[in-house]
């Protein structure tokens, strides 16, 4: 049985999964196995990436999948060394190629390397390829609201979504919330943290426990509930198929709260602020 993830539309009209699949580390004929069983289950909204190394993966499971590609939306993304103009331009044809696809559905730029400040330039490139046919969408990753409203100043148009470090420690009120003002999706880039200090956390055992649920499920419900697109990321079919299975119970405000109060200001995993760090 394939579960019907429920769809949130974009400010451009794209309507995408409120939960979709990260395919990071998934790559050659497992991960081709690996993204046709996602598919299979009924994941529909694929995360890619230039630097993951693995849109050829994602391009052939795209082909062997029984589900057709216009049911599919699949995104990537572009890395900092291609982020002048043309380059820009060229990387995303090569995006294509890799995966042998004919567009991209979603294509972000993947960091906006500030020190090398040329992210609008990047910007203006997706915007070009969005209107040369290449790409339905455009958006960007672990863009601070300085950076979005020097978009916005400079070209006129904001990201349809943003893709940033979104978990339970490190939850993201404020930029949620100009998120929400300027209409643009929140996506969470390892929503699970996947590390033991969450995943074994007491306070999310418990409500795990008084749900009769994983600890992965209440926090992607979690996601669910902050009106975050989550990319879950998992070769295991029984685990893939457990993190869609969220949308039928329901966190009470005073278990979201509890939630939220884990976060921390320094909640980073790996000390990634896009205030200065730089993406090769």
């Amino acid at each position: 049985m394939v579960n019907q993830i429920p769809n949130v539309t974009l400010h451009d009209g794209l309507t995408i999964p409120k939960v979709g699949f990260g395919t990071y580390r998934l790559n050659g004929n497992d991960g081709v196995q690996a993204i046709n069983n996602a598919i299979d289950h009924g994941y529909r909204l694929i995360d890619t990436a230039y630097n993951y190394e693995n849109e050829g993966t994602v391009g052939e499971a795209v082909r062997r999948s029984s589900t057709p590609r216009e049911q599919l939306l699949i995104t990537s993304k572009l890395p900092g060394r291609y982020h002048h103009y043309d380059k820009a331009v060229t990387t995303i044809q090569e995006s294509l190629y890799r995966a042998n696809l004919d567009y991209y559905d979603l294509y972000l730029i993947h960091w906006p390397n500030p020190i090398q400040d040329i992210y609008v330039e990047a910007w203006q490139a997706l915007i070009e390829a969005k209107r040369r046919g290449y790409i339905r969408s455009i958006g960007v990753c672990n863009f601070l609201p300085e950076h979005l409203e020097r978009l916005k100043q400079e070209t006129g148009e904001l990201p349809t979504i943003n893709q940033i470090e979104l978990h339970p420690f490190f939850n993201q009120e404020d930029q949620r919330k100009w998120h929400q003002e300027h209409q643009i999706a929140t996506e969470s880039w390892s929503p699970l943290a996947r590390t033991n200090d969450v995943l074994d956390h007491p306070v999310l055992q418990k409500l795990a426990s008084n749900h009769n649920r994983t600890v992965s499920q209440i926090i992607l419900r979690w996601h669910y509930q902050l009106d975050a697109i989550a990319i879950p990321k998992s070769a295991t079919p029984s685990r893939q198929l457990e993190n869609i299975s969220i949308f039928d119970f329901e966190l009470s405000d005073e278990e979201m709260s509890i939630i939220n109060q884990l976060s921390k200001v320094d909640g980073r995993m790996k000390d990634q602020d896009p205030a200065v760090y730089e993406e090769f």
